[in-house]
């Protein structure tokens, strides 16, 4: 491993910003200085020149004076066993640059602490703790220590359930050790479908049903079937949603069975290359106007940065994945959260009633999602035109006495608007033999079971699950998918794409198989054609990661070579990991262990599972009325105008680039 030193940091501001707050924590007087620096995985040494061309591409940051400092040094890196987003971009340039013995380069910060006493260890750990996110980073006291980050680990093997063996227990404590998420009528469901198959469930397959069947995937409450006061439903939540669509569906072009919904807009003109000659001419047509709004809550709750990023990143990815291909344009970010008692300014109405241990303060989310979901949108190039914010905690009379609401599990909102040619809202039937493709980065240890996390309430998942279900963003990888996307669809009836799914919850668990399923086939995959960084993983963990920024496709098997011209020139990285098949039979096999992590028909995963019911009852409790004669109307007024769902809340836009795209006709801040 190369260690190199890097430039300072932090800028000025911030290094003020970290020393007030280590100031406060520590009742002392504390000075920060801040440096980068850089380990890069060999596999032979390098000589002089290109010695030179590394350490050149390695000074960057801010202009400020280099120091020697004394004091107390912690060593923030990537958790040990996650690439980072810069690793992966730096890695990239590096080989472009010439540099094909560079395995991987990572980076870290070394913070020196310089205090006037002598701290104990854990006022040591007091201070280290603001410097880094202890859900995507971690703290070493010696460079040389961070050779964990390039631990390079053999293959693990699938692990089998002895449900037959050990019947039932067996998949309850599988539920619990793996993070499934799995309700009482699921297990048994399991339990009779394996049976009947005359076989032991493998890890891989559980968690692949678990994220399918998750509440992000296949929203049971809001298909649930519900009875009221002893009255059955006529409509689940869903379908009351739908409803208005039924009601009233004139210029709705699609809605509720796609990535996003597309309405009727306007004709106009694209500028656009001409497929037969790559000359860029002007196309009339219809611009048909798509739009996408989801939530990243949990991922959020853990780690606002990188959970805001991802839920934008995973808004856009939607759009992208439309139809056949379509553009998106212009984006939004929005936050509930509950009070936010910000140090030093704490309102009347605000009160500590503590939160679950493993989420971060309603303070906390809102100081970084709203960076993370503009930075995501920024480095994509993409404009973040709205956003909304409230802020919403209260003691209220309930059937059962006071009961605490509020958003200590946060709504984090991401959204956008995009547009589709005509020809592209339809996805195709694709048929048996049709090239199934991975497009994006490498499947990477990060987001794992995100997806069945989702069906969790906040806080009851184990901490180690937490961990694993944060993701990191790549943006720049996401800007190449979408070129190769847009390239395509410009192609018009010759677009090599037949059907394109984004990669969400679950991974490619979910993705692959709901691929070929929404086409009425099945499939044949090979574990080890999927693009990997992390050799180490077991196949679950390859299968079932939430690594951002992949697509999968089914592609013309006639203009795979056409795919693959376009990919290469747009630098995307792109594998062809199965065929459709004729049977709606999912296998997946593995190469290296020589066996099959997944043999199991299509309608286990997706056929039966049972449906949520709901059966709830009106309760009646007495209701205080609102005395309003005590209150002081200017008082009122004011706090009004401090609640932060009233309060001015422009930051979340002017924290983004408004300009982005030379799209944008006027800046809405003017």
């Amino acid at each position: 491993m190369l260690i190199l030193r890097g430039a300072p940091a932090l800028s000025e501001f911030r290094i003020k910003k970290l020393e007030q707050r280590l100031r406060l924590l520590a009742a002392a007087p504390v000075s920060v200085y801040a440096e980068f620096i850089h380990f890069a995985d060999l596999d032979e040494a390098l000589d002089e020149r290109e010695q030179q061309i590394l350490e050149r591409l390695l000074r960057y940051g801010p202009r400020l004076p280099e120091q020697a400092p004394m004091g107390i040094q912690a060593l923030v890196v990537p958790r040990p066993g996650t690439i980072s987003p810069w690793s992966s971009k730096a890695t990239d340039i590096a080989h472009h640059c010439g540099l094909g013995k560079i395995r991987r380069l990572e980076r870290g910060i070394v913070y020196t602490l310089s205090l006037a006493m002598d701290p104990d260890a854990d006022q040591i750990d007091q201070l280290v703790a603001p410097l880094h996110d202890r859900m995507t980073e971690a703290v070493l006291y010696d460079s040389e220590e961070a050779d964990a980050l390039f631990v390079h680990a053999t293959p693990k093997p699938c692990q089998a359930i002895d449900l037959l063996g050990a019947g039932r227990p067996a998949l309850q404590q599988a539920n619990q050790n793996l993070g499934l998420a799995l309700s009482e009528d699921e297990i048994d469901y399991l339990v009779e479908s394996f049976t009947a198959l005359g076989r032991n469930p493998n890890d891989i397959e559980l968690m692949m049903f678990a994220q399918a069947n998750s509440e992000h995937c296949r929203h049971k409450i809001f298909n649930a079937s519900w009875v009221i006061d002893g009255e059955p439903q006529e409509r689940s939540l869903f379908q009351m949603i739908r409803n208005t669509t039924h009601c009233s569906p004139e210029n709705v072009l699609s809605a509720y069975k796609d990535n996003a919904a597309v309405m009727v807009g306007p004709e106009g003109e694209r500028f656009l290359p001409d497929p037969r000659d790559h000359s860029y001419i002007y196309n009339r047509e219809y611009l048909h106007i798509l739009m996408k709004v989801e939530t990243h809550n949990h991922p959020t709750a853990i780690s606002p940065f990188p959970g805001a990023a991802t839920g934008s990143g995973g808004e856009i990815r939607d759009e992208g994945a439309t139809g056949r291909g379509a553009k998106p344009k212009a984006g939004l970010t929005g936050f509930s959260v509950s009070n936010l008692r910000i140090p030093g300014m704490e309102q009347p109405w605000e009160s500590d009633n503590g939160k679950p241990e493993r989420i971060v303060s309603a303070l906390d989310i809102m100081l970084e999602g709203p960076i993370g979901g503009a930075s995501f949108n920024n480095e994509f190039g993409r404009p973040n035109l709205c956003g909304y914010f409230r802020t919403f905690e209260q003691w209220v009379d309930g059937p059962s006495g006071r009961e605490l609401r509020g958003y200590h599990k946060p709504i984090m909102l991401a959204g956008g608007l995009g547009s589709i040619s005509e020809g592209m809202i339809e996805k195709r039937v694709f048929p048996a033999g049709s090239q199934l493709v991975v497009l994006g980065g490498p499947a990477m240890l990060i987001g794992l079971g995100g997806g069945a996390a989702s069906s969790m309430a906040s806080g009851t998942s184990q901490e180690d699950l937490d961990f694993a279900s944060v993701q990191r963003s790549n943006p720049e990888m996401e800007r190449r998918c979408q070129e190769v996307i847009d390239r395509c669809w410009s192609l018009a009836e010759e677009n090599p794409i037949l059907f394109i799914h984004d990669v969400g919850a679950g991974g490619l668990s979910n993705a692959l198989p709901e691929l070929v399923h929404d086409a009425g086939r099945g499939g044949s995959f090979e574990l080890r054609q999927v693009p990997n960084d992390e050799p180490g993983m077991s196949p679950l963990e390859i299968w079932c990661n939430e690594a951002q920024e992949r697509y999968v496709l089914a592609i013309d098997a006639d203009r795979l070579e056409l795919f693959e011209r376009i990919c290469e020139r747009e630098r995307c990285p792109y594998a062809v990991v199965g065929q459709a098949t004729e049977e709606e039979y999912l296998c997946l096999g593995d190469g290296y262990f020589e066996n099959q992590p997944i043999d199991i028909p299509m309608p286990l995963l997706f056929g039966k599972p049972p449906q949520m019911q709901r059966d709830v009852k009106h309760r009646t409790f007495h209701k205080p009325e609102a005395d309003f004669g005590a209150i002081n109307l200017r008082e009122a007024a004011l706090r009004v105008l401090r609640l932060p769902t009233v309060a001015d809340k422009s930051f979340l836009i002017t924290i983004g680039d408004r300009s982005i795209t030379g799209q944008v006709a006027r800046d809405q801040m003017v």
